[in-house]
């Protein structure tokens, strides 16, 4: 925990951005009726049945302390998936970094190990070699801060039914286009000290 606190508190720095990467998955449902508009006294209706057309997972990376992040979309979640969000990390969204400052949690895909299945060894690790992988503890996945944005991308954007895989990946991608154009930071407060203090149930005791 301490660990990842510290990343935290580091100053700004363009050759080693430090970037958080959440994944999550949300269910396509298509409407069975076209909905009611609003009218005059009364507000928009949907049908409540819907037809499943599938599971759309998200991979978010979010570059809090520049106000930028990027959701890639995946039809699976494997480590093949993973990697292949590793890899566009680091050669089309961080291509002039020197290296990235990598903060996850501890699924058993966010692992170096997921580059070697889906790539040859010498790209795989050349993808490792760019990454400073810190891990959130297991049970305190709240300490990575691209939580945060899932959290305002799932009320924001995700909180509705949408259709089919194409109509998700753009209303995903406005989403993206506008937070972004704000430069929307997290101002994270949580320190090593304030942890000291507020979870010292989880400190291990020691007696003199």
């Amino acid at each position: 925990m301490e660990d990842v606190l510290d990343v935290y508190h580091r100053p700004y720095d363009p050759e080693r951005p430090l970037v958080c990467l959440d994944e999550t998955s949300r269910q396509l449902l298509a409407e069975t009726r076209p909905p009611l508009p609003v009218t005059s006294g009364r507000p928009a209706r949907h049908d409540p049945e819907y037809a499943r057309d599938g599971v759309v997972n998200l991979f978010l990376v979010s570059e809090p302390l520049r106000g930028q992040r990027q959701v890639r979309l995946s039809a699976r979640r494997t480590r093949i998936d993973f990697a292949h969000c590793i890899q566009d990390l680091v050669d089309v969204q961080y291509p002039k970094a020197a290296g990235i400052v990598l903060v996850m949690d501890h699924l058993n895909t966010h692992s170096p190990a997921s580059l070697y299945e889906a790539f040859p060894p010498a790209e795989a690790k050349r993808l490792a070699d760019k990454l400073e992988i810190h891990y959130t503890p297991r049970h305190g996945s709240w300490l990575n801060m691209a939580e945060i944005e899932l959290s305002a991308l799932q009320r924001q954007c995700l909180n509705r039914r949408l259709g089919n895989r194409e109509t998700m990946a753009r209303e995903v991608a406005a989403w993206v286009a506008a937070r972004n154009a704000a430069a929307t930071t997290i101002d994270w407060q949580f320190t090593t000290q304030d942890a000291r203090i507020k979870l010292k149930r989880l400190y291990p005791s020691f007696h003199a």
